[in-house]
């Protein structure tokens, strides 16, 4: 019997599969945490993939992912992992681009329309950021450092529906927070008879040169208890921020005297500048962060990476609530915190100003990353509402 007759694709899947997605330089490679993400991606069902990545394979990349083996050392890594992707979804159309992601113009992001950075230094990170932002993309980034790690989340203006059993009280249209507000409610029945609302919200964001200088949110300043619990990797991801700046060296060492002194300087300044208790800062946790950075681990990796990459399938289908806006992982405490971190003043008025006065920074090469774009067009997936045209870098 034929079995394309027997069990034919349905039209969930076909609509599923219409999208065109391509990632941009897993660098992968040498970076786990894009490795993952473009794993769950393809598995998810994109339409194409293009892998950028211009270095070659050596041993040390064999420990750190999954889609090169011994006989790939010496290939180019993009070329070298084609065929393992390809296994994780035959229907996956596959490309390379070989090009070295500082070398690709920022016009280049114009036929995407999500961008994800993986694993580059914050002056990297926040170039991309812009780049995207002149030509309206939405944008995400990703790091790990051993047991800690984050996520940022600047889509721009996104908006996107939550079905919800409907309450007795009404759904008010307008401000929900400060970033958010909620746009329509319309209701419809379920299967099992009971009434459910569908309500469109709307969300914007900061570019990640603002949330790194960002206060946090008013609620939480003005309840110790929220303060206290504040996680200090948040303290100590924007002191490494500006050691990268002041050094122009990626990691400071655990070793060296001038470095720690250097970085303790740093975090108990952004300490201070989040409004946090001295207390929340302690000297054991300095020690481990300053440990970690530099290190890969692969059960952060596909923590963050199965996270990040969800969070892209529900902003593509334009469900549910998507990241607003850093999310914090410290593994060695089992937490995730999400923290929604805006200028006090309306955010597009003060990025003129920093665009005027050109202290965006220039892309460097401190580090290595790897670089993801995935493009997807379609009408309907069966994941979401119809809001599949985009396209997503990881970078």
């Amino acid at each position: 019997m034929d079995t394309n007759t027997q069990n034919p694709i349905s039209a969930d899947e076909i609509a599923l599969y219409d999208r065109q997605i391509r990632l941009w330089g897993v660098q992968a490679q040498e970076n786990g945490l894009g490795t993952e993400i473009a794993k769950n991606l393809v598995l998810a069902g994109i339409g194409s993939l293009t892998i950028q990545d211009d270095l070659t394979v050596t041993e040390e990349d064999l420990a750190s992912q999954f889609f090169i083996s011994e006989e790939n050392i010496g290939m180019n890594r993009a070329e070298a992992a084609l065929p393992a992707v390809q296994r994780l979804n035959p229907r996956v159309k596959l490309a390379t681009v070989i090009t070295p992601i500082l070398a690709i113009a920022p016009e280049a992001f114009t036929p995407f329309s999500l961008i994800i950075a993986t694993d580059l230094p914050f002056a990297t990170l926040s170039t991309i950021n812009t780049s995207c932002r002149f030509f309206n993309k939405p944008f995400y980034a990703g790091c790990t450092y051993g047991f800690y790690g984050f996520i940022f989340a600047d889509l721009i203006q996104h908006t996107y529906l939550i079905e919800r059993e409907k309450s007795n009280v009404p759904t008010k249209i307008g401000p929900e927070t400060t970033t958010r507000k909620i746009i329509t409610s319309t209701t419809k029945k379920a299967d099992n008879g009971k009434t459910i609302e569908v309500v469109t919200k709307e969300e914007i964001y900061s570019p990640l040169i603002l949330a790194n200088t960002s206060p946090l949110p008013a609620e939480t300043l003005k309840n110790r208890r929220r303060k206290l619990h504040v996680t200090p990797l948040l303290s100590c991801l924007r002191a490494l921020s500006d050691f990268q700046s002041t050094t122009s060296r990626l990691y400071p060492s655990h070793t060296s005297g001038p470095d720690l002194q250097l970085f303790t300087s740093l975090v108990t300044d952004k300490h201070k500048e989040l409004q946090l208790p001295p207390e929340t800062l302690r000297s054991e946790f300095l020690r481990a962060f300053l440990q970690n950075l530099g290190a890969e681990l692969a059960p952060v990796t596909a923590m963050l990476g199965g996270q990040l990459a969800q969070d892209v399938i529900n902003v593509i289908g334009g469900r549910e609530q998507p990241i607003q806006n850093f999310c914090c992982f410290d593994g060695d405490s089992s937490i995730g915190p999400v923290y929604s971190l805006h200028p006090i003043f309306e955010p597009l008025e003060l990025e003129k100003d920093v665009l005027a006065s050109g202290s965006y920074g220039m892309m460097n090469g401190n580090g290595v990353g790897g670089s993801t774009v995935v493009e997807t067009n379609g009408t309907s997936n069966g994941l979401g509402n119809g809001h599949t045209s985009g396209s997503i870098e990881i970078l």
